[in-house]
């Protein structure tokens, strides 16, 4: 995926180092395609697609995600989903008209979704160092003591306000916000998909055809690393870490790169 303005520095930081790894590997499996028989053609779009939740705007984007509401395995796995799903959709939606029309799609378009998603990262993050700041990464999973004889497995998991006892409830983040996230993301990185798939194969109906196996395997890779990242961060011997350290380190990291994907400043 392109980045609004690859020179940007802010801070003095420049990322544009993330995505030189990602885009080699999507240059040589592109290479692959290139007067490939089409079965092997379909094979390594797949491979593609499931590479391609690994950019790293994505990554960062969802951890944000992941992080901001303490999810466990379960819901990360829910919210990678959604992503995922939102995110296809829109290569669906968009990346067909293009590959009929063979055309690319407008640098205005795409440009803009890039700077927004650069606002959306960055103000994940933020609410990420807020909540740190306030204590609400504090509670665990557990049962109140009006329902103390439950069995750990109908304990929840939610965040609270500090070491308040009677702590209130703060809502996870829904499937409709993650979705529309995906979506987002998704308007932003079909046009650069479009023009690798028309590139490396000799027909259109070939290329349709590689975005059709791309398209579902971005839902699967991007359930499949949030399952992940929050299996890891949940853990006993991580997870106290994971609460003091890395959760504002994450928000620091997410709100510098939002920023510089955004061209601000």
């Amino acid at each position: 995926m392109s980045v609004a303005d690859p020179n940007a520095l802010i801070g003095g930081l420049d990322f544009t180092f993330l995505f030189g790894l990602v885009d080699g590997v999507d240059r040589w499996l592109a290479g692959l395609v290139d007067g490939a028989p089409l079965l092997v053609a379909l094979g390594i779009a797949f491979v593609l697609g499931l590479r391609h939740a690994s950019d790293p705007d994505h990554l960062v984007a969802v951890t944000s995600l992941v992080a901001a509401d303490d999810r466990g395995t379960r819901d990360g796995t829910r919210l990678g989903l959604w992503w995922g799903l939102g995110h296809a959709i829109t290569l669906a939606l968009i990346g067909f008209p293009l590959i009929a029309l063979k055309a690319g799609l407008p640098a205005w378009l795409q440009s803009g979704a890039e700077t927004a998603i650069g606002i959306v990262i960055t103000l994940l993050a933020t609410r990420v160092i807020w909540k740190w700041a306030h204590g609400d990464y504090q509670a665990g999973r557990h049962a109140h003591a009006a329902a103390s004889d439950l069995p750990a497995d109908e304990a929840h998991r939610h965040l609270r306000d500090g070491d308040e006892p009677a702590h209130r409830h703060h809502g996870l983040r829904t499937p409709r916000q993650a979705f529309g996230i995906g979506f987002l993301h998704g308007l932003a990185g079909t046009g650069t998909v479009v023009l690798l798939l028309l590139s490396a194969l000799p027909t259109r109906l070939e290329a349709a055809l590689s975005l059709a196996a791309f398209a579902p395997m971005t839902i699967f890779s991007m359930a499949a690393f949030t399952t992940a990242f929050a299996w890891v961060l949940t853990r006993p011997l991580i997870q106290p870490v994971y609460r003091r350290v890395l959760i504002p380190a994450l928000g620091l990291f997410g709100f510098a790169f939002g920023l510089w994907y955004a061209g601000i400043g």
